[in-house]
Parts: C-alpha cells; structure tokens; sequence
C-alpha cells in the first residue's frame, strides 16, 4: 500500500499540493450547482424552460468568464486573476440566494457563472505550470479525485439541507469558496512563466500570440468542439436528469444519494486509472470512454426508478474516469507555455458553452418531446464523438509531439527561445516561454 501511494501521489511539487486542497474544500461546499435545478422548479416553481434559461444563463456567463479569464490568466497573471474570480464568486454566490423573481435570478446567475468559471483558466494554467509533463496524468487524476470526494460529500449532505432551508446551500457554498480565496491569498505564488524578449530583428508571428492564433489552430479545435458535444451530454445529469427524477416521483435526497455515486465511484477507483490506461492509445481511450458515456445516459431512457438511475450513473462514470485524465493532459500539452492561459480559456469555453446550451436544449427537448428522445439522443451524441476521437487523433498526436520537440530544441540565434509550432497545415513561428516561479 505505501508502494502504491508512493506511486500515486508522490514526488509532486508543493504548490500543486495547495491547489489540490483548495479544490477539495471548494468541492465540499459546492450544493448550488448540484441542486439548482431542483431549487428553481421546486422553490421558485419555475417551469422546465425557464430553469433551463436560467442555467444556460449561467453557462453563457461561465463562457464569458472563460474567455476573459483566460486572457487575464497570461497577461495580468494566474494568481490574481483566481483571487479575484474566488472573492468575487463567493459574494455572488450568497446574492443568487437572495435574489427573487424570473429576472433577479436569471442575472445572478449570469455573474455567478462570469466568476465562478472565470477563476478555471488560471487554476489549470498554473497546475501545468507547476506539474511536469511525466507527472500530469497522475496530477489531474488526483485533482480529479479531489474534485469528486468533495461532490460526493456536497450530493448527499445538500440534500439533507435542501430539506431544511435551500438558502442554506448557498450559504455553505460561499462559505467554503471564501476558504478557498483565503488558501490562494496566502499559500499560492505567481506562476506564470516569463517571455523571452525579442530581438529588433525578429519578425513577429503571423497573427499574433492572441485567442485568434488558438481559433485558427484546426486541431486544437476539432479537439474542443468534440468536448463540446461531450458536455452537451454530460451536464444533463445537473439539469434534466434530476427533473425527470422528480417527474417520476423520486425526491431530492433520492436524487442526492444516486448523483453521490458519480463521486463515491471516482474517490475508490481515480487512483488506479493512471495504471489501467497506461500504454494504451490516447484516442482510443477517448472514444472508448465516449461511448460509454453515451450508453449510460441513453438508459435513462428506460429509467423509472432509483435503481436504474443509479446504473446508469455507474455506466457513465466509468466512462467520465478513463477520459477525464486523458483529455486534461492532452489540452496541457496542446496548449504553447507562453499562451497557456488562452488555450486553457478556450478549451473551458467548451464546457461552459456545453453548460450554457445543456439545459436549454436538454429541457426544450424534454419538455417538447420527452425523455425517451432526449436520452436516445445523448446515447447518440456520445457515438458520434467517439468516433471523431478515432479520426482526428492522429493528428493530435503529430501537434504535441511537434510542442514537445520545439520546447527542448536549443534557442534561436537571432530569437532567443523561439520555437515553430505548427498552424494548421502551416507553420507559426511562437515564442516558447522560460518557465519560472516568481
């Protein structure tokens, strides 16, 4: 057992240790997200469609967050873009609690989702720039981890509280956000790695090291685009699917203990993921775990009570742990050191757009054309994915292989550590950034 902690969790830098902490804690705390939709169709009696507009109006400002979040991330720097996002998040937290009324909520949410989601890019810039590339996979399965045990322990103790006050979870949820600001004021240092200055005879890079060199860049995309539809499929377990376990007579605590056994899932099993998918190909990974995916929310097509709502959980679960560490160290390596911030803005952008349309179109769908549609057409979503894992890997693979490879060749004579990274079918000529701690 020492042996395998050892392996798991050893020889990792202190910094990440204090990012991996401040994940738990704001995980343990993290009833909103969880239980909103029930809250809006429960206590604010809110119908399908205006519960969904209000959590697409969370993801349109989680998007917004992202993007802007991202930018910051590289050019304000990591650590005070995550304060101000943490600070901001937790004050926002407590007034989407207070507020009342269609209009009140549906802007509150909005902000939240600018704060809260804006804080993403920093945190993941910073990890990769703390984490070797060797280290990665077993880092973001212990993030991962970390991020479960904390929403395994947020289902089932949310639903307890939604029974008692719902302004209780938003309480606990700012509460334990503020904590995580505290952790990141005090224990966190700037991260963000120093550019190398450029020659007066260097010419610039076409199109500049800005989000339109990232949208240009065809395989970086094709990669967000298939998490996109990925999320689009995911995220319906925080919208429609509690609401079509409340149709069918399930309470929230029910609810709370069948969503728990994602958590539960990926706390006893994460750690050995690493070791089970080591050399094993990247892309079939993905697409393995797409479809499984894809099968577990297509059963709920057949789902009518606790029991096979929660084997449907299990199914998807699995596929949600073999592709979580795959996809994040694949975005790292994927992404130039000095336009981290953007790249991992862009990427998130995948999931809060997913997050934004989720519960738009999964309750349209729901509402208008039943849950038997809506979940066959998740299972299909996740067959179409899986296969764009298949097609497009190849490529992938070529662009990071190329990242790595220009980031160890020697510098430049006339640009100190600049190196060419590929661009579509033509080349980009970027700098690569001298990594240090401040």
């Amino acid at each position: 057992m020492r042996g395998w902690l050892q392996q798991a969790a050893g020889g990792l830098p202190r910094h990440f240790w204090f990012l991996w902490t401040g994940t738990l804690i704001n995980r343990l705390g993290s009833f909103v997200v969880v239980y909103l939709a029930i809250y809006l169709t429960g206590q604010q009696h809110f119908s399908q469609s205006q519960a969904g507009l209000v959590l697409g109006a969370y993801g349109v400002g989680g998007a917004v967050g992202t993007m802007t979040g991202g930018v910051l991330t590289d050019r304000w720097g990591r650590r005070p873009t995550m304060l101000t996002a943490q600070f901001g998040a937790a004050a926002l937290m407590l007034g989407l609690g207070l507020a009342q009324g269609f209009w009140q909520i549906l802007a509150g949410a909005l902000l939240l989702g600018v704060f809260a989601e804006g804080v993403r890019p920093a945190f993941q810039a910073m990890m990769v720039d703390v984490v070797p590339d060797s280290d990665r996979i077993r880092a973001y399965s212990l993030n991962y981890w970390a991020i479960n045990l904390g929403f395994a322990s947020a289902a089932v103790l949310a639903g307890f509280a939604a029974q008692f006050d719902y302004l209780l979870l938003f309480v606990v949820d700012a509460g334990t956000t503020l904590i995580t600001a505290v952790i990141s004021l005090i224990f966190l240092a700037e991260t963000r790695p120093r550019r190398a200055s450029r020659t007066a005879s260097a010419p610039r890079a076409r199109g500049g090291p800005g989000l339109g060199t990232i949208f240009r860049d065809r395989v970086f995309m094709t990669f967000v685009a298939l998490n996109f539809f990925l999320v689009l499929v995911i995220m319906q377990h925080l919208s429609t699917m509690p609401i079509a376990m409340s149709a069918d007579g399930l309470s929230p605590a029910t609810f709370g203990w069948v969503i728990a056994i994602n958590g539960l899932m990926i706390v006893a099993g994460q750690l050995f993921i690493p070791r089970l998918i080591e050399g094993h190909g990247r892309s079939r990974v993905l697409a393995l775990s797409t479809l499984i995916i894809g099968v577990g929310f297509g059963l709920n097509a057949f789902a009518g009570t606790a029991a096979l709502y929660a084997l449907s959980v299990v199914i998807w679960t699995v596929g949600e742990m073999l592709q979580s560490p795959s996809n994040s160290a694949l975005i790292a390596e994927l992404s130039p050191a000095h336009l981290r911030g953007r790249y991992q803005g862009v990427n998130s952008l995948s999931w809060s757009g997913g997050a934004a349309l989720a519960p738009i179109v999964g309750g349209f769908v729901q509402e208008h054309l039943g849950d038997l549609v809506l979940w066959l057409g998740c299972a299909a979503i996740g067959l179409l994915v899986a296969a764009g894992q298949i097609v497009s890997g190849p490529s992938r693979e070529r662009r990071a292989a190329a990242l790595r490879e220009a980031a160890l060749a020697p510098p430049a004579t006339a640009v100190p550590a600049a190196a060419v990274v590929p661009q579509g079918n033509a080349g980009v000529s970027l700098q690569v950034a001298v990594p240090a701690v401040d």
